[in-house]
């Protein structure tokens, strides 16, 4: 297997490095110039938004082994470290997120997080995410087309999703707050800046901080995540209240982005690939194996996985010195023709399971159980009880965030 190794030959460019990121040309698979990124090899200089060079990945087992390695580091505040925008690097070291902490830090906050959403404890939610997605169904159906399913669908599921999750009903006041804040800003990515970004978790963590207060004076803070997380980590002095907020915070943007983008998109793809919409309706049984190619092919968490070497690092021949940035591109490794066969194309029946959608190594998605779950349900749901759902409009005609934290769809308007 192709990874790290102790020789190594330099092979630098002769031409200036390439510009990242790289748009896609179709939007239900990678860009067509990570193939020719992965020709040249496993690994690439790159040039960011910002000026700074960095180090793309795009081969399968050399991400994995990236993701895997001591030596690289997710701590923002390595002062290469591969931020796409300008000033997102000041507002994550400010933050201090755990997704850009390492362990043994980030492993104090992760393994808080995971008591609290094991593979048992998602599945007992599967009763509240039916609840949610049919009650977003309902309201299509009553509305009427035509509609967009970004903003009045997957955005609205996910949102919901993740604050019942924390434990904010939407009878809740908090609600409408929090989703409120998600709908309204922009928190990362190529779309976004830095006084935007700092805002958009400003808002946010406000209102949480007040959920959390409320909750933390209460004689009984609840059965739900937030007051587990009083109870058992909040009130012992296992956190500290601001680090609560801000990992809920993380926790609510984290889920909400990437599954509104996954549910948008998935749903795109199978509009406009019937024969994979006439294969899912044949045989519901399809529909696990299904969400897990979606997962695959679309990744539209592609570039979140950003870090920095620690030490020289030997990657598929190719030396990253220390302090160098690297984007270990999800995308890449999940089409790499190495390992997937003819990864361009869903395949329902796809024999090769080992995406990386939710990257890989500690810092693995906390909440993927969930997600998965949510998928399931919120694409099952929505083509069971809209038969007849179809494209209001051409897919030439339709936007695409290619710069923001997840790609994705910016309206996907339907009818039926």
């Amino acid at each position: 297997m192709t990874g790290f190794g102790t020789d190594a030959t330099d092979h630098p460019d002769e031409t200036p490095p390439r510009r990242f990121p790289i748009p896609r040309d179709c939007p239900f698979t990678a860009p067509a110039a990570y193939r020719e990124l992965r020709a040249a090899g496993p690994v690439t200089r790159v040039t960011l938004p910002t000026g700074r060079p960095a180090w793309v990945v795009t081969g399968h087992h050399e991400v994995r082994a990236v993701l895997a390695d001591p030596r690289v580091s997710a701590d923002i505040r390595h002062p290469n470290f591969p931020a796409l925008v300008e000033g997102e690097q000041e507002v994550g070291a400010r933050a201090r997120p755990f997704i850009r902490m390492d362990p043994p830090e980030h492993t104090r906050f992760r393994r808080m997080l995971l008591a609290q959403m094991t593979v048992r404890k998602a599945r007992r939610m599967r009763r509240d995410i039916q609840r949610i997605v049919d009650e977003r169904v309902d309201e299509l159906l009553a509305f009427g087309p035509p509609t967009d399913l970004v903003r009045h669908y997957a955005h609205t599921v996910s949102s919901t999703v993740m604050c019942e999750l924390v434990g904010v009903r939407r009878t809740d006041p908090a609600f409408r707050r929090i989703t409120g804040a998600l709908g309204s800003q922009v928190f990362g990515g190529g779309a976004s800046t830095a006084a935007g970004a700092s805002a958009g978790i400003g808002a946010l963590s406000a209102v949480v901080d007040d959920v959390v207060g409320e909750r933390a004076a209460a004689a009984e803070p609840g059965d739900d995540l937030l007051g587990r997380l009083v109870v058992e980590q909040l009130r012992p002095g296992q956190v500290s209240r601001e680090e609560l907020v801000t990992t809920l915070a993380i926790l609510i943007v984290a889920g909400w982005e990437t599954t509104t983008n996954q549910i948008a998109l998935s749903v795109l793809a199978l509009l406009h690939q019937p024969e994979l919409l006439r294969a899912l309706r044949a045989d519901h049984t399809l529909l696990p194996a299904a969400v897990e190619e979606l997962l695959r092919a679309l990744s539209v968490g592609d570039s979140i996985a950003l870090r920095t070497a620690t030490e020289d690092l030997v990657v598929g021949g190719q030396t990253i010195p220390a302090g160098d940035g690297i984007i270990p591109l999800l995308a890449a490794a999940n089409h790499d023709p190495k390992v997937f066969r003819a990864p361009e194309t869903i395949d329902l029946g796809r024999a090769e399971k080992q995406h990386v959608a939710f990257s890989y190594g500690v810092h693995q998605c906390v909440g993927q159980n969930i997600a998965r779950l949510e998928l399931n349900v919120a694409i099952g749901t929505l083509l069971d009880r809209i038969p007849t759902l179809r494209p209001a409009v051409p897919l030439a005609e339709v936007g695409f965030r290619q710069d923001g934290i997840a790609f994705g769809p910016e309206q996907v308007l339907v009818t039926w």
